[in-house]
């Protein structure tokens, strides 16, 4: 979508390119908007692998070579903000610079123990379903359906996406310091954006720091009052200041 500068936009967990549409519609006036469903993600292709930001990497290479693409921007959120960083450490020639939207691929070991509780989640046995109805009424009287919703989901989501299921599976064992980023991070030379939720409970906002303080030409920007869907609910806000840092 759009004209100008090839703008590579890599999603988050859980999600596909088709999110980011109402910030390519923002930004097209400016850049070729280019979103890609990563490898086990959306309508790309799901082989029974073992995930790996490796693997992405090199899915995202694959594609830009298939398009003959000329050195280009990336805008990567969360988990794509880290594939994102990864593939310019790879690949710097063909970078122009980065956005970085919540960006996750930091280490950060209490992740481990914050999603431990959800476990059980990953076990593809219909049990576990049933019990998720069965706890329906009990969660509507102790005034917890919303938060019920958001596991049922969240449960949806591990059955559909074989990518999303191995990734937590690993987060829930420590991620690996050699697939993170941050001792690698201050190597980039490209003009990066990094813009961050103030109200993040999935990436912390210290990730976002972590990014802009190591990254010799970083900026950093907080979205007053934002949580993690930032492309999906704050494309106004971020479509702003990315015009604002390009102006400048």
């Amino acid at each position: 979508m759009g004209e100008g500068v090839p703008l590579l936009m890599l999603h988050s967990f859980f999600a596909e390119a088709s999110g980011f549409l109402p910030l390519m519609e923002r930004l097209s006036t400016r850049f070729r908007c280019i979103g890609l469903d990563m490898l086990g993600f959306g309508e790309s292709s799901k082989p029974e692998i073992r995930y790996s930001v490796t693997a992405e990497v090199r899915f995202v290479t694959e594609f830009i070579d298939r398009l003959d693409l000329p050195p280009c921007y990336i805008l990567g959120h969360s988990f794509g903000g880290w594939v994102g960083t990864a593939y310019t450490l790879k690949c710097p020639d063909r970078i122009t610079g980065l956005i970085l939207v919540a960006p996750a691929g930091i280490r950060d070991d209490s992740l481990r123990d914050r999603n431990t509780p959800l476990q059980f989640l990953l076990n593809p046995t219909p049990l576990v379903d049933w019990g998720l109805t069965l706890a329906t009424p009990i969660a509507g009287v102790l005034g917890q359906r919303e938060e019920l919703a958001k596991i049922k989901w969240f449960r949806q989501q591990l059955m559909r996406q074989p990518a999303g299921r191995s990734f937590i599976t690993q987060r829930l064992t420590g991620i690996k310091g050699a697939e993170t980023v941050d001792p690698q991070i201050h190597q980039i030379a490209q003009p990066t954006l990094v813009i961050a939720g103030e109200l993040d409970e999935t990436i912390p906002l210290w990730h976002s720091q972590t990014y802009a303080d190591k990254i010799p030409n970083a900026q950093l920007v907080v979205i007053p009052d934002a949580d993690h869907a930032l492309p999906q609910k704050y494309a106004p806000q971020m479509a702003e200041e990315i015009d604002l840092f390009f102006a400048s």
